[in-house]
């Protein structure tokens, strides 16, 4: 086991949460994609409203791809930074 795999796990156990049903890969691209296309600390903040969503009964990878897009299409003068290359 990995140490986010060790996190997970007592953090699920904390919370009584099944480990499986967290899609960490999910949540790690998403958080990616705010904080290097929109704002660092956009990532915590959108990966809680992520699993806001989900706890509504939203489906996490589709949530997840329209959360990324939004940050795709972010506009870089509303304080976001341009993707280097």
């Amino acid at each position: 086991m990995t140490v986010m795999d060790d996190w997970v796990t007592a953090a699920c156990a904390e919370l009584g949460i099944d480990p499986g049903e967290v899609p960490v890969p999910v949540v790690l691209d998403l958080a990616r994609d705010v904080a290097h296309q929109v704002l660092r600390p956009g990532a915590p903040v959108t990966a809680y409203l992520l699993g806001v969503a989900v706890g509504r009964g939203a489906d996490a990878a589709a949530t997840a791809a329209r959360l990324s897009e939004l940050a795709g299409s972010w506009p870089v003068e509303l304080g976001g930074t341009a993707p280097t290359e």
